[in-house]
């Protein structure tokens, strides 16, 4: 049997869910395979471009498979370009994930393969995560965040775009201020749609992305404030390069933001700081802000961070860092394992 995990966008917990999954399934004495046919958080290793989460799940399972089985297709962005430009097969590719799978998955009970990046990452070579589950034959977990109803519209397209292939949906990092409606109105309404809800796991301060002081540490940051607490956490983030009042309306729609912009944009800054959801700022260029706008920073209690990159450069960086701070143990599976355990059906996922 087979169970792709997926998700509408990057770092919703993705991988936690799948090497949980691939745990239990262990523990109930399955002979377990991982797969991640698309390579898409890579790093450089040994003179070539790999993605961490085969690494990380090979020691984790204890599996014994070749990396370049457990991820055929390596997203880079010069694959892209080369995609782009007609010189990659597109046959040839879902033969080689067809015929890699097929290998690792000989005498395994179950596998379980992680999608790379959204779920439609992949088009340009047909090998979206819905051209997976249908090549591989697999089952589909849908991994959402839930913030507001109108991203009920985002999984409805989603369930569509997959049919018959999704088991189900599970909604993960759910806040307290978000779990309620989503149990007693959002749920019953996907139900009614024949859409299954494997479960609703509330946001865990042990998965939620990185505190404030690991990102100034992972990106060698200096922090302007003195008095300002740096243990918020980030999990996503906001580049400032649009007018203040602009920036001021993005970032009061979200929450555990950092907002990224350059030393020389004081009214962005100063207008983030009115914002609820704003964690720190991330300042680029090397460029010190006004001694106001570190006044209002510190009476806000919102860290400073400077950096000497670009905001490209640190956008990247800063991105990868909390994605690899989600899932970064084995503690961190277990965890995860937990709140599945306690918050969903485990059996329904492993069906």
């Amino acid at each position: 049997m087979t169970v792709l995990v997926t998700s509408l966008e990057d770092s919703t917990g993705k991988t936690a869910v799948s090497l949980a999954l691939a745990k239990a399934a262990q523990e109930r004495g399955e002979r377990v395979g991982y797969m991640k046919p698309k390579g898409t958080r890579l790093q450089s290793a040994v003179g070539k471009t790999r993605d961490e989460d085969p690494m990380f799940a090979r020691e984790l399972l204890d599996l014994d498979d070749e990396i370049h089985q457990m991820e055929p297709v390596v997203y880079s962005p010069t694959f892209v370009q080369e995609a782009i430009r007609g010189r990659e097969d597109a046959d040839e590719l879902r033969e080689q994930v067809r015929t890699q799978f097929e290998a690792l998955a000989e005498d395994r009970d179950r596998m379980v393969v992680e999608g790379g990046g959204t779920l439609t990452t992949g088009g340009i070579v047909d090998l979206t995560d819905a051209d997976v589950a249908e090549l591989l034959d697999a089952t589909v977990v849908l991994v959402v965040h839930y913030e507001e109803p109108g991203d009920v519209d985002d999984v409805l397209a989603a369930a569509e775009l997959l049919g018959d292939r999704l088991g189900g949906v599970l909604f993960n990092a759910v806040s307290d201020a978000a779990f309620d409606a989503l149990a007693t109105d959002v749920v019953p309404f996907l139900e009614g749609r024949d859409i299954r809800v494997y479960g609703t796991v509330p946001r865990d301060a042990d998965l939620a992305g990185v505190s404030v002081a690991e990102l100034a540490d992972e990106l060698g940051a200096d922090v302007l404030t003195d008095d300002a607490p740096t243990d918020g956490l980030v999990q996503r983030f906001v580049v400032g390069a649009m007018s203040a009042s602009e920036a001021l309306g993005q970032l009061r729609r979200v929450r555990d933001a950092a907002l990224l912009t350059g030393g020389d944009r004081p009214e962005i800054q100063t207008a983030a700081l009115e914002a609820s959801g704003v964690t720190c700022l991330v300042l680029t260029g090397g460029m010190r802000p006004p001694e106001t706008v570190i006044g209002k920073a510190e009476s806000a209690g919102v860290p400073v961070l400077l950096v000497r990159t670009d905001t490209k450069t640190t956008l990247d960086r800063a991105e990868d860092v909390v994605r690899s701070g989600r899932t970064r143990d084995a503690e961190t599976v277990a965890r995860m394992g937990e709140l599945l355990v306690d918050y969903a059906d485990v059996d329904a996922m492993l069906h």
